[in-house]
């Protein structure tokens, strides 16, 4: 099996940051980053100078973490994005904000990506009134995103009630009321909170 499996708290201490890949977890003291913040593993204590490739590696791991996508995925997105007028970086952090799964995570559909991504395999989420459950779906400007009324019972109404604080970012339209959302534009640089230097990634792959 490709995707990991194992304690999600690893992937944030190997990285040294929070990647919020356990939802309310990582705003508690139980969170892996605040009880240990070693690398894991039997020489994690040791500090090593990283070289260049190892620093570009390394942003490129965290960016893949963040957003559950595979190498493969990612080797898909950066052509699509380095064939696209502007900047590499940025049009490649665009397409990864728009996956389907990241959407409904910003949405409050789940209180991680990881759950948000468990709703729409499991037919959830609506994309312009139509099931989607293809998780790597990308959203387009002036898509409706929401999710299905009889379905909002049980985990899903404790979800929307818990990330009701959550803050929705400027390029979606919200109506919390109704649970919808429409995409205004696409996701741009300055919208995107991810503490990443993308142009590392950028010179790992043009390599």
């Amino acid at each position: 099996m490709a995707r990991y499996i194992g304690p999600v708290c690893r992937i944030c201490r190997r990285e040294s940051q929070k990647l919020f890949l356990k939802g309310d977890r990582c705003f508690s003291g139980k969170c892996g980053i605040t009880r240990r913040a070693t690398v894991p593993g039997q020489h994690g204590s040791m500090r090593r100078k990283p070289s260049q490739y190892g620093i570009q590696l390394r942003e490129k791991q965290k960016a893949k973490r963040y957003y559950g996508v595979l190498e493969k995925q990612f080797k898909k997105y950066f052509a699509i994005a380095s064939k696209r007028p502007g900047i590499t970086g940025d049009n490649l952090l665009g397409l990864l904000e728009s996956r389907l799964d990241n959407v409904a995570y910003k949405l409050g559909f789940g209180s991680s990506r990881a759950e948000a991504r468990q709703l729409v395999l499991h037919g959830h989420v609506t994309v312009n009134g139509r099931k989607v459950n293809v998780c790597s779906y990308l959203v387009k400007p002036n898509d409706e995103i929401g999710l299905k009324k009889a379905e909002i019972t049980g985990r899903i109404k404790d979800i929307l009630e818990s990330t009701k604080s959550r803050l929705i970012p400027k390029w979606i339209e919200f109506n919390r009321e109704k649970n919808k959302a429409k995409i205004l534009n696409v996701a741009q640089r300055e919208d995107i909170d991810l503490p990443l230097e993308e142009h590392l990634i950028v010179e790992l792959y043009s390599k």
